[in-house]
């Protein structure tokens, strides 16, 4: 038996499934899965537009989104709004018990 590596980016090929893995990772709270995810959207929608588009250097999308990034609030609101995406908040738990 051959096994071959999976690449689920070539299933996100449409900003549904893309928005969704952002979506996913956004609600995961792990900054290094929310850098990965926009990293991955960026790089299939293309990190020269996404850069141009976004106002960042395409060096700091790099450096930004990639597994080990942390991207600043600015750099993750300037590639969301790139990317026609926008963040939702909800309520987790009240706080006041």
């Amino acid at each position: 038996m051959k096994t071959t590596k999976l690449d689920p980016s070539k299933h996100l090929t449409t900003p549904e499934p893309q928005a969704e893995l952002v979506a996913e990772a956004i609600e995961s709270g792990d900054p290094k899965f929310i850098a990965h995810a926009l990293g991955t959207v960026a790089r299939l929608r293309g990190v020269t537009e996404v850069s141009r588009t976004s106002g960042v250097s395409r060096e700091a999308l790099h450096r930004s989104l990639n597994e080990n990034g942390d991207p600043r609030l600015s750099t993750l609101t300037s590639v969301l709004s790139a990317l026609g995406l926008g963040l939702e908040v909800k309520v987790l738990h009240n706080p006041d018990g």
